[in-house]
This record gives C-alpha cells, structure tokens and sequence, in this order.
C-alpha cells in the first residue's frame, strides 16, 4: 500500500512540476503531453523490472493497442467535427474504437 502511495505522489509531482513549466495558455494539456514519454518510461523500468518476458512482450502489445486506439479515436473526433456536431463526433469516435477492438480481438 505504502508502494502504491508513493508512486501516486511522485507520478503526480511530475505531472504538476511539468504543468508548471509549461508555457502555453493550455497548462493542463501541456502539461501532460510533456509528462507522458517520462511516465512511459517509468513504467517500463517498472516492467523491466518485475515482469518476465513473455509477460513484458504481452504488456507492450496492449499498450500498442491502446495507443493506435487513442490515435484512432482522437484522430476520429477531430475528423468527424466537420461534419456533426461535437457530442456525436465523440459518440461515433467511441463507437469506432469500440469497433477497433472488437475486430483485434476477434482476429488475435
């Protein structure tokens, strides 16, 4: 429990300290577009570290996954704007990463 504590504090440290130095109206979202390669590779020590191979491999394929979902469904939204409004573009976005996974599991 006291692991996972200090791991919530120091990942949410690194989450404001990059935040903070930002320099963009949009802090926030800076913020963690700057964070994310250094969590990213935070957690693969952590994998690299207690996970064995097979397990590791396993680990970075669904995080594969989640990222071209995350393209997907960004790329999605940003598409379908221009043609509906915004609560339905995210609506079909959700729709076509629900989709997208639906059809990598029927194939995997």
């Amino acid at each position: 429990m006291i692991d996972y504590l200090i791991k919530f504090i120091v990942g949410g440290s690194v989450v404001v300290l990059a935040t903070y130095f930002s320099k963009t109206k949009n802090i926030f979202l800076s913020g963690i577009i700057t964070t994310l390669p250094i969590i990213t590779l935070l957690n693969m020590m952590l994998q690299i570290k207690y996970l064995n191979t097979q397990e590791f491999h396993l680990a970075q394929k669904s995080g594969i996954l989640g990222a071209i979902g995350l393209v997907l469904f960004v790329s999605s939204c940003y598409v379908l704007t221009t043609w509906v409004k915004p609560t339905y573009a995210i609506l079909f976005a959700i729709l076509i990463l629900l989709l997208y996974f639906w059809m990598y599991k029927q194939l995997a």
